[in-house]
């Protein structure tokens, strides 16, 4: 099932280039934005794992697509199992409804797309 926003394959191939074209437009944005990023999603009392899954979460509940893609991968890249994805996938649409339930298979799809490329 595709989702009718974007797929996958699609936002890995061209959000890195459409985020620095923003950028180039309006670098004010990055420099604020970055550091405040980089700041919270490190490790803390939280280690960096939980504190992706618990974005992921807000971007499912929020229904942010880009969102959902950029914090699969982080997910996945801080250690998170795909198993553990779908569960803060679960939990998320617990939260937000059926409004965040359609975007579980956005975040399925993401994990297929990374888990494919990855081998």
């Amino acid at each position: 099932m595709s989702h009718p926003l974007d797929n996958a394959a699609t936002f890995y191939e061209n959000w890195p280039t459409e985020m620095n074209a923003m950028k180039q437009r309006a670098p004010e944005i990055g420099k604020a934005f970055g550091p405040f990023f980089q700041g919270l999603m490190k490790e803390g009392t939280l280690g960096v794992k939980h504190k992706e899954l618990i974005a992921l979460g807000i971007a499912v509940a929020t229904r942010c697509q880009p969102c959902i893609y950029a914090h699969v991968e982080k997910s996945l890249k801080a250690g998170a199992t795909g198993a553990e994805i779908m569960e803060a996938t679960g939990v998320a649409v617990l939260m937000g409804g059926g409004p965040a339930y359609v975007y579980a298979p956005v975040v399925a799809a993401a994990l297929d797309h990374l888990e494919s490329t990855a081998r």
